[in-house]
């Protein structure tokens, strides 16, 4: 065992990416690390919990409400449809369904209000409002489509389709958000902690007692997966690439189970080789991610701000014309 563990050691300077070392330049301002860093965790299962919500408040609309068949009714003739005075944006349902996208809508901003000022700081993490963000954009558009019964129209088509353009940006500026290093209190972390991180995760996998052929086997899939410089990262790669990386750690884990590795031995270097592999990605990615992250507000912030001007005529008139309160 002693021998093995030497011959591992010896080959560490190989295995060792040169990635990590490469000079990048240092795009993120260091941060003062209380704790040690760790990768912000991915943002899929606030994803998974609105998209449950959304279907479930659907489904109650289309099925026990009658709105399968009244969506599917002529504009024209939906006023002799039963399910009318509940659906129609005025209606009971179809107001309560606007009151509450539109509350959502709005609870969005809160996001940014904690990430710019002191105001709510004491009320959690800015990457636990983002994800209240991301519940509220998902849930909210759906409620307010809702609202409108499909019926597009006027000044108000403006705000709908805003509101759409907003939320497929967003998801958007998601993908890009989670392929930024940051701590778990979701502060962005430097250059430089984290190649630490992507050094300790080497150290930890040399540990694991992995035969020198499987170590070899990892240097040459990092040598294909990551790019050897920053000047050999594509935009199509930032997009599309991480797709292609799963699959190939799909490939490298079936080589691992072959050689017949303990479970637990096999769960803890797929686990390390994959983070691994994802944080070197991300590390030649950062500066593209960065330039498309800018790029991307440039973007959402005036349509979000088109959306709500709209939507706050829209709600003025309608309390104007007593739409808002059920009196027409």
């Amino acid at each position: 065992m002693a021998v093995q563990q030497g011959a591992q050691r010896a080959v560490v300077q190989e295995v060792a990416r040169p990635a990590v070392a490469r000079p990048f330049p240092v795009i993120v301002p260091a941060v003062t690390r209380s704790a040690p860093a760790a990768v912000r965790r991915p943002l899929g299962s606030v994803l998974l919990l609105a998209a449950l919500t959304t279907v479930a408040l659907t489904l109650v609309v289309l099925v026990p409400l009658g709105g399968w068949a009244y969506y599917q009714t002529p504009l024209a003739l939906r006023v002799l449809n039963p399910a009318h005075p509940l659906l129609r944006p005025s209606g009971t349902v179809g107001r309560a369904l606007g009151i509450a996208g539109t509350l959502l809508m709005l609870a969005m901003q809160l996001y940014s209000v904690r990430k710019r000022t002191r105001l709510l700081g004491s009320l959690g993490t800015v990457p636990h409002w983002l994800e209240f963000h991301i519940f509220c954009g998902v849930l909210g558009p759906a409620l307010i489509t809702l609202h409108t019964s499909f019926k597009f129209n006027g000044i108000v088509s403006v705000a709908y389709w805003s509101m759409v353009l907003v939320t497929l940006s967003g998801f958007v500026g998601r993908y890009l958000y989670v392929r930024i290093p940051k701590t778990l209190r979701g502060q962005e972390l430097s250059h430089d902690e984290v190649v630490e991180r992507a050094d300790d995760l080497r150290a930890r996998l040399l540990d694991t007692t992995l035969p020198i052929a499987m170590l070899r086997r990892v240097e040459g899939f990092e040598n294909e997966v990551i790019p050897a410089a920053e000047s050999a990262t594509t935009w199509g790669g930032l997009l599309l690439g991480e797709i292609a990386l799963r699959r190939k750690l799909a490939a490298l884990r079936r080589d691992l189970r072959e050689v017949g590795l303990d479970q637990h031995v096999l769960h803890e270097a797929a686990a390390l080789i994959a983070e691994r592999a994802v944080l070197l990605r991300r590390i030649a990615y950062l500066r593209k991610t960065k330039q498309m992250f800018d790029l991307w507000h440039v973007f959402h912030r005036p349509l979000a701000t088109v959306m709500l001007v709209i939507v706050t005529l829209h709600i003025a008139t309608a309390l104007y014309l007593g739409y808002a309160f059920g009196a027409r």
